[in-house]
């Protein structure tokens, strides 16, 4: 493990500035990925697909890598802070990532244009900073993490005097957000019936937890940095008498350099259209002064040489596309993008959909979904994911599909980037949401509005259930719940729990079908044997003979079944 540490304590300094901030926010992302899995576990529901803590720990690394990149010894604070920002930004997951990066986007503005702060200054950057949270979301839940930043800060700042030094208004701060996040079970109902305290309240807690750390000089063992994708290699599908046939998967982001071009007049047009020369699978697309860059190529050290002439790298990553990193993967990859993106023509509308199981994925690609975004519980999909989504996808209006409450802000900060489409996000909150949504859509519609309005109203009548092992003894909705055992739940109501898998999913059915519906849909997860299949179907077609049933092995993770209910 590393040792994160700021060498020098700093604690009664009465001025930040950019070096002392970068070290800051480093050692808190260190500290967030030490405790990550712990927050993790901070779960409403028993089941094994707790991610708040990586969601967040992602998004603070993406910070921190952008810090990784510069000298913050030679930088102001405003430029830091900038950095941070758009690091956060563009890594931001899950709804308490993007809350996060919201977070350090509105102290970064307060930021802007200082070279240092005084203790004034920092909590004019704090309240900013909860504010912009709050902005993000559209209907604000108290007793989550914005309680808990909001809190924090305004029994901070109401009572800060001219002679605190940055130390002790962050040591005042985090004892603050700790009372606040002991109170959030009293806020949330859901939180003290499963005896747990707010997650991303926790993930916030700890990252400013390795702000004073920092300030102190403290010394934290972190883990190694989060990743969204693995990084094991098969090393015998390349060997000394392979021939390169499919070549290199070469992604990068490109800070554009002022002394080479106009960062706000760089059109990455012409980055695209040198890659067409050179390979396919491409996406250039430009977010403030960063070009994020990916092409499937034999000859990668041409795309490094040509994009210098407009800046540095920031990240880059080359792949040999025969090493097959994870196979599910790579054939997620392929069934998503058939057709090279550069080469797609132009079209009035496309279709983005997040999914996860290679079932369902194909299954929203046969609907007309232009591009499906790998992501669900436990893989938030990024803002940066969106981003290319929408590249790829290429049409004026992108109608957008998040099928998870936990990503529907990420999709929506990513809406606010993008600036080549009117991006519509759709408010799916679950997959069976977003399969009936696209099921019934008018595709020979002309209108975007009368679209949309479509895809909203098809979502009214859908209830989706879901089927999974607990991972620890609970009482939730007067259910009692073992460890070991399987546990049934529509939205956020727990509905039975019992032994067996199949005998909870067929308890769950009994409370979600009645005589008013008319169509189920059951997708087979991963977990669920073609027995458990074959007996549950016995059962729903004994019980409900009135009901339209259709099966569809999904290949998802952490459900062995979903039910989508129409009525």
């Amino acid at each position: 493990m590393d040792d994160i540490m700021n060498d020098v304590n700093c604690f009664d300094v009465k001025i930040l500035g950019g070096e002392l901030f970068g070290a800051m926010v480093m050692a808190g992302a260190a500290n967030l990925r030490a405790n990550a899995e712990e927050v993790n576990e901070l779960n409403v529901f028993p089941v094994p697909d707790g991610d708040t803590g990586d969601n967040m720990s992602m998004t603070a690394e993406g910070g921190s890598s952008a810090l990784r990149k510069i000298d913050t010894a030679s930088e102001s604070l405003g430029e830091v802070a900038g950095t941070v920002s758009r690091g956060m930004l563009l890594g931001a997951r899950g709804n308490s990532g993007v809350i996060l990066s919201q977070m350090f986007a509105g102290m970064a503005r307060a930021f802007e244009k200082k070279d240092k702060a005084d203790i004034h200054d920092l909590c004019s950057a704090l309240a900013l900073g909860v504010k912009q949270a709050y902005a993000a979301v559209m209907k604000p839940t108290e007793g989550t993490i914005l309680t808990v930043v909001r809190e924090g800060v305004q029994n901070t700042v109401t009572v800060v005097e001219n002679d605190w030094s940055v130390g002790r208004l962050f040591e005042h701060l985090l004892g603050e957000m700790k009372i606040s996040l002991e109170h959030t079970p009293e806020i949330l109902p859901v939180l003290k019936e499963a005896g747990v305290v707010d997650s991303g309240g926790a993930g916030v807690v700890y990252i400013f937890e390795g702000f004073l750390k920092a300030l102190k000089g403290e010394k934290i063992e972190a883990a190694a940095p989060m990743r969204a994708v693995g990084s094991d290699i098969d090393l015998s599908a390349f060997g000394p008498d392979s021939v390169m046939t499919y070549g290199y998967c070469t992604e990068l982001l490109l800070q554009l350099q002022n002394s080479k071009v106009d960062p706000d007049e760089f059109d990455p047009a012409v980055i695209t259209e040198y890659l067409e020369t050179l390979g396919d699978s491409i996406v250039s697309f430009k977010t403030g002064s960063i070009v994020k860059i990916h092409v499937h190529t034999l000859t990668p050290e041409k795309v490094l040489e040509f994009c210098r002439r407009f800046g540095e790298f920031l990240t880059l990553k080359i792949e040999n596309m025969s090493v097959q990193h994870s196979e599910s993967l790579t054939e997620k990859k392929e069934e998503k993008k058939e057709v090279p993106a550069s080469k797609k023509p132009r079209t009035k509308f496309g279709y983005v959909a997040v999914a996860s199981g290679g079932g369902i994925e194909r299954l929203f690609l046969d609907l007309g979904a232009n591009y499906v975004v790998d992501g669900g519980q436990t893989k938030n999909p990024s803002t940066s994911d969106f981003l290319e989504a929408f590249e790829e996808t290429n049409a004026d209006h992108i109608f957008v599909l998040p099928n998870n409450g936990n990503i529907i802000l990420a999709a929506t900060q990513a809406s606010e980037i993008y600036k080549d489409s009117v991006i519509h996000v759709i408010p799916s909150k679950d997959i069976g949401m977003g399969y009936v949504a696209m099921s019934t859509l008018d595709m020979s519609s002309e209108d975007p509005d009368e679209i949309e309005s479509q895809l909203i109203s098809a979502m009214e009548n859908v209830s989706t259930g879901s089927v999974s092992p607990a991972v620890r003894d609970a009482e939730l909705n007067g259910v009692k719940i073992k460890n070991g055992d399987f546990i049934g739940f529509v939205g956020k109501q727990m509905l039975v729990s019992k032994a067996k898998m199949v005998d909870t999913a067929c308890g769950l059915l009994d409370n979600m079908i009645d005589e008013d519906k008319f169509m189920l849909t059951v997708f087979c997860g991963r977990d669920a044997k073609k027995e458990d299949c074959a007996a549950l179907e016995s059962y729903v077609a004994e019980a409900f003979p009135d009901v339209e049933v259709y099966f569809a092995d999904g290949g998802q993770d952490v459900y062995p079944f979903i039910f989508v209910v129409e009525g």
